[in-house]
This record gives C-alpha cells, structure tokens and sequence, in this order.
C-alpha cells in the first residue's frame, strides 16, 4: 500500500495533540529545566503532560464546587487555597497556595508567637 505525502506527513504528527489541552513543549521545558533529565522519552511527555492536564481540572473542579463563585461561575484564589487547606488529596499544595493573610493579623500573630517565645 502506498501512501500519499500528505498521509505520511500526518502520519508524523503526534496523535496524541488531538486529546490533550496543555501545550506539550512547556510540559518538555519544565521537565528539562530538572538536572537529573537528560532525555525524555515521547510517551512518558505525553502522560505527563495529560496526567498534569486532568490534575489541574481535578483541582479547578473540587475549588469551584466547593467554593464561593458557584453562583457566579467564578473561581477565585481564596477557593482554591481552601480546597489545599481542606482536602487531605491537595494538601502538599498549601506552601504554594496559602491562604491570603492581612498584613496586620500576621503582625498580630508573630506578636502572640514573640510572646509566647519571651515565656518560655
């Protein structure tokens, strides 16, 4: 059977493009940028960039079911924080998203720890 060129050219093409949202050069970029990669295979690109692509819906879906903007089909950053918070699954993610603090119930706290610190 012969092909055609242009049945050959989109023969080269990924044909996993088609089933994944995330841009999957950026996926490679992150995963180059670690020292101990010196080679990354195409199928493993490719299931990180979809693993990557259902964990970020995972996360966006549990914050807006769970938060404040359900009413108006919003997400927003607190949302997000709190499911970190809340949910054993998302709770590596509370040192990247913490909950936002005014800067005089922080002075506050550090206060109370100077305090506590100054007792012991």
């Amino acid at each position: 059977m012969k092909m055609s060129g242009n049945a050959a050219a989109r023969d080269n093409q990924t044909p996993h493009s088609k089933v994944i949202s995330l841009p999957i050069s950026r996926v490679k970029l992150i995963m180059k940028s670690s020292p101990d990669v010196c080679f990354i295979n195409q199928d493993a690109l490719f299931l990180t960039t979809k693993a990557t692509e259902l964990f970020v819906q995972n996360l966006a879906l549990s914050s807006f079911n769970n938060g404040s903007g359900k009413g108006t089909n919003t997400l927003s950053y607190s949302d997000l924080a709190n499911i970190a918070e809340e949910t054993e699954t998302f709770h590596f993610l509370t040192d990247i998203l913490p909950k936002k603090i005014l800067a005089r119930d922080y002075l506050k706290s550090m206060e109370q720890m100077q305090e506590e610190d100054d007792d012991l």
